[in-house]
């Protein structure tokens, strides 16, 4: 796929621009699905006593909710390389409003299970996020762009932990019961989600010079179809032993975080014995670090790749994933709440610094197959996730046991970061490509104008 006129420059504040529209338009969009994806989680403990669920069934239910996501997020990114991202994110927000809506007509285990499930479905959304910003920026800023999108997005993860608690204490306040206003307070993401999707179609394009369908009628985008076609552009991703190396990485970064996201409340309500508000409180702190952290990923992986190219951005990748799976054990021999809050924020730093180091290095691994890529390659953080959940469902280990074991597959997953390698040819037109893109601002990768 050849994408012109890419922006070498990161504008906050410029909105006219169809690159920035789409960064601002796509981590919003990421930042709302996570509202309706994990909106339950930090409610779990309301739902648990009203549906009367065991530990097995919240754990079966944790994945139910990422599982989904693997096959969707498979399809999606093929899907953006056939329809484009405007189209699929519109789709994927529209018709996964309605099982959020819908999760309060559960009465039963089995109900609120497939409720889950369909929402899932949901998390393919960040696919779209990283393919939209992959072919919006050029080579010097990509990693930024990618990592700030989609940081900005998964800070979603932290701002429903602390924001959907209020709205059910705000719909208690009404004087509705318990039981009932877990379920209304669900439909607020709901309504968002939709609005949002018809927004996304309305205000974005699929790339720097119009939407592909434009593109390929005026011969500036090869059809999407014959070797072109989703079918080829999936193969030609699943042969690359990198992308499946890059498929574990992410299990292991990603799909922690997600595992975090699902345990994160009701392990401090259970283990420190806190209110359900303060528990929210405190598990948002770990999703709220996205503000910078995954952002700081994709700044590090950008300087790397100054001085080292494609090898410095797998070597910082190695050293984040490293980090992150070293603190994970130290957190999960925490008992004391304040140092369990302290040692939580240096993991969640380096787990989500892995996150954005991992998708600086994504884009350039077949940037014919960019959609193929990222779909397998995000796929590998819900896999990740669904391994993680049933660490967290049998009764023979407590959540401390688990995140250790977890801890431990986190170090030996960074090894294969260092699977992903460049040929030279490859490498010495990325540096190339790199620095005519920094020529006009080789420092500031983003501004505020």
């Amino acid at each position: 796929m050849e994408i012109r006129n890419k922006a070498n420059k990161i504008r906050l504040l410029n909105w006219k621009t169809p690159q920035m529209r789409a960064f601002h338009f796509s981590w919003f969009a990421f930042h709302i699905c996570f509202f309706g994806w994990f909106g339950i989680a930090p409610l779990m403990a309301v739902v648990r006593d009203d549906l009367g669920l065991t530990k097995t069934q919240i754990g079966n239910t944790i994945i139910a909710s990422v599982a989904i996501t693997v096959i969707v997020r498979l399809a999606i990114g093929v899907l953006c390389d056939k329809i484009g991202p405007r189209r699929a994110y519109t789709w994927l927000l529209c018709l996964g409003s309605l099982p959020v809506m819908c999760i309060g007509l559960a009465d039963s285990f089995e109900s609120f299970f497939l409720a889950r499930l369909a929402i899932g479905a949901i998390g393919a959304s960040f696919v779209i996020t990283q393919y939209h910003t992959s072919i919006m920026f050029a080579p010097n800023v990509v990693g930024t762009a990618n990592a700030t999108s989609a940081g900005w997005g998964n800070l979603g993860g932290g701002t429903t932990q602390i924001v959907m608690p209020l709205i059910f204490s705000g719909i208690l306040m009404l004087g509705v019961n318990e039981a009932l206003g877990w379920r209304l307070a669900m439909v607020v993401p709901g309504v968002v989600l939709f609005f949002t999707g018809i927004a996304y179609y309305f205000f974005t394009q699929d790339a720097p010079d119009g939407n592909f369908e434009d593109l390929r009628a005026r011969g500036e985008l090869p059809p999407a179809s014959g070797e072109n076609g989703m079918g080829a552009s999936f193969a030609t991703a699943a042969k690359d032993i990198r992308v499946w190396a890059l498929f574990v990485v992410y299990a292991a970064c990603f799909g922690v975080e997600l595992t975090i996201n699902n345990i994160a409340a009701i392990y401090f309500f259970d283990n420190f014995e806190l209110t359900l508000a303060s528990a929210g409180l405190i598990a948002g702190l770990f999703g709220l670090m996205n503000l910078f952290a995954r952002t700081l990923g994709g700044v590090f992986s950008d300087l790397f790749a100054r001085n080292a190219g494609l090898k410095g951005r797998v070597r910082w990748l190695f050293i984040a994933m490293l980090c992150e799976g070293v603190a994970l054990m130290f957190f999960s021999q925490m008992h004391i709440l304040a140092l369990a809050i302290g040692i939580m924020l240096v993991f969640s730093l380096f787990v989500q610094m892995a996150e954005g180091a991992t998708f600086g290095v994504v884009p350039f691994i077949n940037q014919k197959a960019l959609g193929a890529v990222a779909g397998i390659v995000g796929a590998g953080g819900n896999a990740g996730a669904v391994a993680a959940g049933f660490l967290f469902r049998t009764e023979a280990l407590t959540y401390q046991e688990g995140l250790f074991y977890l801890g431990i597959a986190v170090i030996i997953a960074s090894l294969c970061a260092l699977v992903v390698r460049f040929s030279a040819d490859v490498e010495s037109e990325v540096n190339s490509a790199y620095q005519d893109a920094a020529g006009e601002h080789p420092t500031a990768a983003i501004s505020l104008r």
